[in-house]
């Protein structure tokens, strides 16, 4: 009989005298049904627990056997040059989180492409040969934190690019050749709703939207250096403005920024600017309803460009919307038409000044939209409020403080001689240290004070003191032990005497 081999297990079966447990355990699995799933790591990768590296392998295709449990796939440095699915890619990653396909020959890649991998989070396709990004090219990535994309030769970016990226935060574009800023990355419906980063370094970018970078980079990072910014005088305002608020993509890369050396256009910006007077911080208040001029600090000029950092939006001096309430002036006054509460705020004044401005000097102010009787009556109120607490809680205290030292209970024992009489129910003792009384002891250096009701039986007028036994002593009603001395009147005597 012809030997039967067995290639999974590598042994060979001659009339059953060779026998591989193994071997024999795979095909009891086949009767039954079951077929196990064999995580291999193939030939050309290397694999380690949940890391997959198939770098710089040369690979055109990708392996067809590559275990789906990896977190983290790298494919970096071979010869990809379309991601198309399904046939790049041949089975779901449900647990992949990161995927590195930089440096490889990528010019294209299609729609729904990373389908198979939903919970992705970082995505490297650096260095690749892409020239334009279309629309839908990422879907399914809801929970793609991180695109890598610096590098290649991206010329446009089609609207809808990044569409459904709702949890992007950190987008890097440096080194491409888009020649226009992306504004539809934060203005279109369904783009990125959480990105704060955005690297646009070494690009061809000529000029930048002023207005807009204002408004987003309150709370952004938007890189732009190394590019051939024209400098005029709306970029020297915004250059101007981000090194006063110490704004870190400019302050960690200022010799990439253009308008260094203050020539060309900018010569004529901020010549009537008063340069003597220092900025100091200010604020205005308006009533309800009414209006309200705001001057520029620092500044008198006319026709330059000025703008204006509101709590709501960006305005400038050039594009006046006569419909708002917020009209910049020629001269850079800002004029505020029936001032709502939610007008109030910092307001923001950027303009070419051509200086350098003290850490203590601002170009801000503050609104405050309100009635003034309202606030002063409101101040005053919560002042008072403030005043009749605390000392009410004064009071408090100190009358705590009077029923600890003097209104302890103390508890009534009976005399030493065995009498069962103790206070006779007409005593309520009050003292400052119960534990002295817990002693049986009488005399004291605290205070004692002792409230004596008559006996029913002493009730007659002139007939004899009756007298209390307690604690060992004797006390008549004619007397008040304090502070250990002895009144006249007051008699003191030993139970064993009087027995």
């Amino acid at each position: 009989m012809r030997p039967i081999s067995s290639q999974p297990f590598g042994k060979t079966f001659v009339r059953g005298s060779q026998r591989n447990p193994a071997a024999a355990a795979f095909l009891l699995f086949q009767c039954l049904g079951i077929c196990p799933s064999l995580a291999t790591c193939p030939p050309c990768c290397l694999c380690a627990s949940d890391i997959i590296s198939c770098s710089g392998r040369n690979l055109s295709i990708l392996p067809s056997d590559l275990p789906g449990y990896a977190t983290r796939l790298d494919l970096s440095h071979n010869a990809l040059t379309v991601l198309q699915t399904p046939d790049w890619i041949s089975r779901p990653f449900d647990r992949l989180a990161t995927l590195v396909v930089s440096r490889n020959s990528i010019s294209c890649i299609k729609v729904d492409a990373f389908t198979a991998m939903p919970h992705l989070l970082h995505l490297d396709l650096s260095f690749n040969q892409l020239t334009a990004l279309n629309k839908s090219i990422f879907a399914g990535m809801e929970e793609l934190k991180e695109l890598l994309l610096f590098g290649n030769k991206i010329v446009q970016i089609n609207p809808g690019a990044f569409g459904n990226l709702y949890s992007l935060q950190r987008l890097y574009l440096s080194g491409n050749r888009l020649t226009v800023f992306p504004l539809g990355l934060y203005w279109e419906p369904g783009g990125p709703r959480n990105l704060t980063f955005l690297d646009l370094s070494y690009n061809r970018l000529c000029e930048v939207p002023v207005q807009r970078l204002l408004a987003l980079t309150r709370d952004r990072r938007i890189y732009l250096q190394e590019n051939p910014l024209v400098c005029d005088c709306a970029l020297l305002a915004l250059l101007e403005y981000w090194m006063w608020k110490q704004y870190r993509p400019l302050m960690d890369f200022r010799g990439g920024y253009p308008c260094k050396d203050g020539s060309g256009p900018v010569s004529e910006c901020g010549r009537e600017v008063v340069l003597e007077m220092p900025f100091e911080a200010q604020t205005y208040q308006v009533e309800l309803g009414k209006w309200l001029r705001v001057p520029c600090p620092g500044l008198d000029a006319q026709g330059q460009e000025v703008f204006w950092l509101t709590p709501k939006t960006v305005v400038n001096s050039s594009s006046n919307d006569p419909n708002t309430q917020l009209v910049v002036l020629p001269n850079g006054t800002l004029e505020i038409w029936g001032a709502q509460m939610e007008d109030s705020g910092t307001y923001g004044c950027v303009a070419a000044r051509r200086r350098h401005y003290n850490p203590n000097e601002s170009l801000e102010v503050n609104v405050v939209v309100g009635n003034r009787s309202t606030v002063s009556v409101g101040r005053s109120s919560e002042h008072f409020n403030t005043a009749f607490t605390t000392l009410a809680s004064c009071v408090v205290s100190i009358i705590l403080v009077l029923l600890y030292l003097y209104l302890t209970p103390c508890r009534c024992r009976e005399n030493r001689g065995g009498g069962s009489r103790g206070c006779g129910g007409r005593a309520f003792i009050l003292c400052s240290d119960p534990r002295q009384v817990e002693l049986g002891q009488r005399r004291s250096s605290g205070k004692r004070v002792a409230f004596l009701e008559p006996q029913a039986e002493d009730s007659d007028i002139g007939g004899p003191k009756t007298q209390v036994m307690n604690l060992g002593h004797v006390i008549t009603t004619e007397g008040i032990l304090k502070n250990g001395s002895r009144p006249v009147g007051q008699t003191i005597t030993d139970t064993t005497h009087i027995a």
